[in-house]
C-alpha cells in the first residue's frame, strides 16, 4: 500500500462514510475505484471469487451481519442479490459507515433496477488526474478561484511537450503508473477492443463490434468538437437508431461524456448541442494512433488532445468540489462566440474557461470571455485562459491567463 497515491476522492469518502450508511464508487473500469474503497473499509468482501461469492449468495442477510465496518462488497454485480441485503441492513441499523459497494460499470448498463435507491449513494469517480499521478493535487481550481485565492507566479516545470505527454499518458491508474511506453499502447488497444467486442452485445438490437468499433473512431475523432449526429453515424456506416444506442452504451459505461450546451436568457442564438468528449485523453491517443512526435506536427489533433485532456481534469475535481459544480460548453450559432468550458458554481456563479496551445496568451485569446463577462455582469466571477507557458498574469478586469499546470499546483 506505500505506493498509493492519494485520489481526490479519498476525503469525501470519509465524509460522506462518516455520515451515510452506505456509498457506491462509480465510474470507468479500470480507474481504481476497489484500491481507493479498499482503503476506506475494515472488510473486503470479494464477490468475484467464487468462494465468497456462494456464501453470500446462499444467504446475503446473513453473510453481512457481524462483519467488522465498512464492508466493502467488491464487484456486487456478481450476486445482484445483495444490494437487497444492504438496503434491509440500512433500514434495520442506518448508522453511518457501513457499506461501500464497488462493481462492473456492465451492471451499471444490465441493471434492470437498482433496489438501494434512497440508501446507497454514489460518488462518481474518474481516471487518474495528472495531480494525483504527480502528487501534486491542490484544491479544485474553482474552489480557489471562487475564494479569491489565485496566485501570480511562473511555473517552469511543463511545457507544450510535457502537456503532451501527460494527455498522451492518460490516467488510468495501472497503465500510468507501472507501464513502459509499449505495454501501455498495448493496454489501452485491449481496453478498447474490450468495449468494442464484449460490450457492443448490451446494445439492443444485436452484436455488431465491427460497426461499434467504427462509431467510436468517429467520435475520438471529433473528441472536443460540436458535430451533429448524422455526421457520426455516416461515418460509422449505421442509422440513427443504432448510432444513439451506441452513444447511450458508451456514456453509461463512462467511455464519453459529453458536456451540455450553457444557455442564459441574456442570451440569445445559443446552439444547444453538446459536446463531445471522451472521458480520458489517452483514449483519444489510442484511437487515433497519435503520438507525441505527430501531436506536436498536427494542430487541429493537438487542439483536441489539449481541450480532452484539460475537462478530464476539471471533471474530476467538480467531483470533490466544495459547491455544486456543473461543467458545460457555450457557443453561439456560427461560431460567433464560444467558450470551451462554462463553469456553474452552486447554479449561479459563472467561470468561463479557454485552453489554448500557447504559451503567450494574450487579451486576444480572452475575447469570447471578455464578451460572456459583459453580458452577464455579476454572475461572472472570472474567465482564465489555461496555456503551455510558464506565467500566470492578469489580462484583464476579471480575466486572467494561467498556466495549465494551474490545476494541480
Amino acid at each position: 500500500m506505500s505506493s498509493y497515491r492519494e485520489r481526490l476522492v479519498d476525503p469525501l469518502i470519509a465524509e460522506f462514510l462518516a455520515e451515510l450508511p452506505a456509498v457506491s464508487l462509480v465510474g470507468p473500469r479500470a480507474s481504481g475505484k476497489t484500491t481507493t474503497a479498499g482503503r476506506h473499509a475494515r472488510t473486503v468482501v470479494r464477490l468475484d471469487r467464487q468462494a465468497e461469492s456462494a456464501v453470500v449468495a446462499a444467504d446475503p442477510d446473513a453473510a453481512l451481519e457481524n462483519l467488522p465496518e465498512p464492508v466493502l462488497l467488491d464487484e456486487w454485480q456478481e450476486v445482484p442479490q445483495v444490494l437487497g441485503a444492504v438496503k434491509r441492513a440500512c433500514d434495520a441499523e442506518p448508522r453511518p459507515g457501513r457499506f461501500l459497494l464497488t462493481g462492473s460499470v456492465r451492471a451499471e448498463v444490465e441493471a434492470q433496477t437498482w433496489p438501494a435507491t434512497g440508501r446507497v449513494t454514489r460518488i462518481s469517480m474518474y481516471p487518474m488526474t495528472a495531480g494525483e499521478h504527480l502528487g501534486t493535487s491542490s484544491a479544485p481550481l474553482v474552489d480557489r478561484i471562487a475564494r479569491g485565492e489565485l496566485g501570480f507566479s511562473r511555473n517552469d516545470a511543463c511545457n507544450l511537450r510535457d502537456y503532451v505527454d501527460l494527455a498522451l499518458q492518460g490516467g488510468f491508474p495501472y497503465a500510468v503508473t507501472t507501464l513502459d511506453s509499449r505495454a501501455h499502447r498495448a493496454w489501452l488497444d485491449t481496453y478498447i477492443d474490450e468495449i468494442v467486442t464484449r460490450d457492443s452485445a448490451l446494445v439492443s438490437g444485436g452484436h455488431d463490434s465491427t460497426r461499434l468499433a467504427r462509431y467510436v473512431e468517429a467520435y475520438a475523432l471529433n473528441s472536443s468538437g460540436i458535430v451533429d449526429d448524422t455526421k457520426l453515424y455516416t461515418a460509422a456506416g449505421i442509422d440513427r437508431r443504432t448510432a444513439l444506442g451506441y452513444r447511450e452504451l458508451l456514456s453509461r459505461l463512462y467511455v464519453i461524456d459529453e458536456l451540455p450546451a450553457w444557455t442564459s436568457n441574456r442570451l440569445k442564438r445559443l446552439s444547444l448541442a453538446s459536446k463531445r468528449f471522451l472521458i480520458d485523453s489517452s483514449l483519444l491517443a489510442a484511437l487515433t494512433g497519435a503520438t507525441s512526435r505527430t501531436v506536436m506536427r498536427d494542430g487541429n489533433l493537438l487542439g483536441k488532445l489539449l481541450e480532452t485532456f484539460v475537462v478530464a481534469q476539471l471533471r474530476a475535481q467538480a467531483t470533490v468540489s466544495e459547491h455544486r459544480c456543473r461543467l458545460f460548453h457555450l457557443r453561439q450559432h456560427h461560431g460567433r462566440h464560444e467558450v470551451d468550458v462554462v463553469i456553474e458554481l452552486d447554479a449561479q456563479e459563472v467561470i468561463g474557461i479557454e485552453i489554448k496551445a500557447t504559451s503567450a496568451p494574450s487579451s486576444s485569446d480572452a475575447r469570447h470571455l471578455a464578451w460572456l463577462c459583459d453580458q452577464i455582469g455579476d454572475r461572472f466571477t472570472a474567465g482564465i485562459v489555461l496555456h503551455t507557458g510558464p506565467a500566470s498574469f492578469p489580462l484583464a478586469d476579471r480575466l486572467w491567463a494561467l498556466p495549465i499546470s494551474s490545476l494541480w499546483t
